[in-house]
């Protein structure tokens, strides 16, 4: 086992991990923040995605000890004082989900797009998104949501 620390969603955590264990697992089963879904243990459908120092990444793709010392943001955290984040508004407002599996982790991919590029353009989200799946939507809503939120 090996001490980690994180700060997640803002409190910081010391966790006791095995030096194997993925970061999504660490999330799920040590802190009980199962909105960061497993899906393919691949990095191929992005149902994990996090923010870690600020940046989209795959949870399933970073070990919980190489995220010693690092701030994450996880879809529990997005929202403020019980207010929903703009972007998980706007998933609602627009049917941006159906089945929900894929949406937490294509919310946290939509709100980093939206960090680093404000005012995307259609193919620009389009791109952005391509490593998220969703089996059930056609994507159009999603894109239209992250539209509007882009347009404030």
């Amino acid at each position: 086992m090996r001490r980690t620390t994180l700060t997640v969603n803002g409190v910081r955590h010391e966790l006791d991990v095995e030096p194997r264990e993925l970061l999504v697992l660490a999330l799920r089963d040590h802190l009980g923040l199962t909105g960061t879904n497993i899906g393919c243990d691949t990095s191929s459908c992005g149902a994990c995605t996090i923010h870690m120092d600020g940046q989209s990444v795959k949870s399933c793709t970073v070990l919980a000890v190489q995220a010693d010392g690092a701030e994450i943001t996880t879809i529990e955290g997005l929202a403020s004082n019980g207010e929903m984040h703009p972007m998980q508004s706007a998933f609602n407002e627009h049917h941006a989900l159906q089945c929900g599996y894929c949406t937490p982790g294509m919310i946290m991919a939509a709100v980093g797009l939206l960090q680093e590029n404000p005012n995307p353009t259609e193919n620009e989200i389009r791109s952005d998104l391509e490593g998220n799946l969703c089996r059930c939507t056609g994507y159009h809503n999603i894109v239209k949501a992250v539209r509007a939120v882009a347009a404030g």
